[in-house]
């Protein structure tokens, strides 16, 4: 292998790596990721925040070194091949700048069009020889319809073989009609390309990767910074109720190390547990960019007991208000939680979560369907959501649900896993704390990320439901499977048939962002007791949206406006809903009596 060599040009640097072929294994050198840390960091150390927000593509081409310029040139997309090929990059139309090292790498734009659904995209051009092909990233915004490409042989009779490629985990496809591009968007396909493309390897790639180098306006500042003492305190359970509690919270770096004080409430014994720590940066957050995140999980706890406790570090004076928690009394059948549909990290809903905590201090637990923020992988926004909630979730477990917007454009929903801690049993290739499933009193609680494959977790909910001998049982997700606006078949015929085999009592979900309680139903459709049909409930935490929601002969309670939140209370064999308002007042009610058919 060779070594790279120092150009005193960028523009002969780039030239060069594209015309002749790179002879050396890209992994020898940076990556994008760590080109970006590194000039975020001198940014951070070297601009006045004021100046951020002015941050553009004339600034961040003088501000980087011709080191860090030829690795976002060549280092976003590379890969392997035996024959000489001419590589195809559909670049969308609607991008304002066109990737600083396209035209000095040699593309050049022709007279084709690629076209799905959506989008319209011009086609760049380029042949390369046998030997490394390396590309660069997509540009400084975030461009979210990110180019892609097609790569065939020059020669027809040329059998092409592709190897080495990275990024490795969106495979290589064929170009076609119909064919998708975007796995974060898989219905999303071509409808129109160049005959000669057609049967070309096509690199399908995630909307996502326009965040790789993204700077122009992607500087964000919390309103919740972190500090010293422990914030963002929350209660979650990862095993049974009775006798476990998982405590997460949050500091600033300079608390390395910290631990839970525990003990029952008026008691003197007191019980410490460690925790362990996790650091989590968010590179563009200008006034808190890591923050060190603890989760503790207590066991061997006694059940119907109430525990006082508080958390923070030896090292420092820092702890923690005292909070208390209590766990499942043995045999509980009396209990009520509460749960929300979207919350968006919106500060009205947080004034509505203190209205149902004032309201209703005796509920076990809280639950939300999905979209708990708006963006997943901005910290700022989960800084808002826990600010805004205040001290709730440090005395009553929280036990939500992903939705879309939890996890956002192919690239996962890291962060709404490091900041929760739940049962890990997912289905088998579902990330184990996406799904999840727990038991709290007589009821069972099955919390599945619809945003996931929907077939791949058939089975783990017929499991479940069928291994279950709870008196009420229920399933909370993010789309609701009936709804006017984008009703989800394949839900309904993977997931609402076995709600009707085993007859869950409720669906909860969220997303579309108005109220709707449907009648019982059963096989899709109305059946005349809540004793043969599951009840479909979608709701919203914030304001609703809509001027028009359509016809659903299903729907019993429809509210096309307005915020909600849902109070479920269980005795023995009785179900009390209540849907409040955001003043506190009943919007809908309704009551279910399974001792009426024992």
């Amino acid at each position: 292998m060779s070594k790279l060599i120092s150009i005193p040009t960028v523009l002969l640097l780039i030239s060069v790596s594209f015309s002749c072929g790179v002879k050396s294994h890209p992994d020898t050198r940076r990556s994008v990721k760590e080109v970006m840390d590194d000039v975020i960091t001198r940014l951070y150390q070297e601009v006045p925040s004021d100046k951020y927000q002015t941050v553009d593509d004339d600034f961040i081409m003088d501000f980087l070194s011709n080191e860090e310029k030829h690795v976002l040139a060549t280092q976003y997309q590379y890969f392997k091949v035996n024959v000489p090929v001419t590589v195809s990059l559909m670049r969308h139309v609607g991008q304002k700048n066109i990737p600083f090292w396209m035209q000095e790498a040699g593309f050049v734009k022709t007279n084709n069009v690629v076209q799905n659904e959506v989008y319209e995209y011009e086609v760049w051009q380029k042949d390369f020889d046998t030997g490394w092909i390396n590309l660069g990233i997509n540009g400084f915004d975030m461009h979210r319809p990110v180019y892609f490409i097609c790569v065939g042989p020059q020669e027809p009779n040329d059998k092409l073989v592709i190897s080495d490629h990275y990024p490795e985990q969106y495979p290589i496809m064929t170009l076609k009609e119909g064919a998708f591009t975007y796995h974060d968007w898989s219905g999303l396909v071509i409808r129109n390309l160049p005959a000669e493309l057609e049967g070309q390897s096509l690199f399908t790639t995630v909307r996502g990767r326009a965040r790789e180098a993204h700077v122009k306006g992607a500087f964000r500042e919390t309103l919740f910074p972190s500090v010293d003492q422990p914030d963002q305190i929350l209660l979650t359970w990862s095993d049974d109720p009775k006798n476990t509690q998982s405590i997460q919270w949050r500091t600033s770096t300079s608390v390395s190390n910290a631990e839970v004080k525990y003990w029952k409430k008026n008691d003197t014994d007191t019980l410490t547990a460690s925790a362990d720590k996790f650091v989590m940066e968010d590179r563009m957050l200008y006034n808190d960019r890591y923050v060190h995140r603890f989760t503790s999980g207590l066991t061997g706890l006694d059940a119907g007991t109430t525990y006082e406790y508080t958390v923070g570090s030896n090292e420092n004076i820092h702890w923690s208000d005292v909070m208390t928690f209590t766990t499942q009394a043995e045999n509980q059948d009396q209990f009520s939680f509460i749960w929300f549909g979207d919350t968006h990290h919106s500060k009205l809903w947080g004034d509505l979560l203190q209205v149902a905590d004032q309201k209703h201090p005796e509920v076990a637990f809280y639950s939300i369907a999905g979209d708990l923020v708006t963006t997943g992988l901005y910290r700022n926004e989960w800084d808002d959501l826990f600010g805004f909630s205040g001290e709730v979730f440090a005395r009553k477990p929280l036990m939500p649900v992903p939705g879309n917007h939890d996890r956002q454009d192919g690239l996962g929903a890291w962060m709404y896993y490091e900041m929760f801690d739940f049962p890990k049993d997912a289905p088998t290739h579902v990330h184990p704390e996406s799904t999840y499933a727990f038991t709290y009193g007589n009821a069972l609680f099955l919390m599945i990320d619809s945003t996931h494959p929907i077939e791949e977790q058939s089975e783990w909910i017929e499991e479940k439901l069928r291994n279950s001998d709870a008196v009420w049982k229920f399933a909370m997700f993010h789309f609701p499977p009936y709804n006017f606006e984008e009703p989800y078949p394949d839900i309904q015929n993977a997931w609402c048939t076995i709600f009707d085999r085993y007859h869950v009592d409720m669906v909860m979900a969220g997303h579309v962002h108005y109220y709707m309680r449907s009648k019982p139903m059963f096989d899709g459709n109305v059946v005349n007791s809540f004793q043969k049909g599951t009840v479909y409930a979608t709701s919203i935490g914030i304001n609703g949206n809509h001027d028009d929601i359509g016809q659903e002969p299903y729907a019993e309670v429809r509210y096309k406006d307005g915020q909600f939140y849902q109070h479920m209370s269980i005795d023995g064999h009785k179900l009390v809903y209540r849907s409040y308002n955001g003043l506190g007042e009943i919007s809908d009610e309704f009551v279910i009596d399974k001792s009426l058919a024992l």
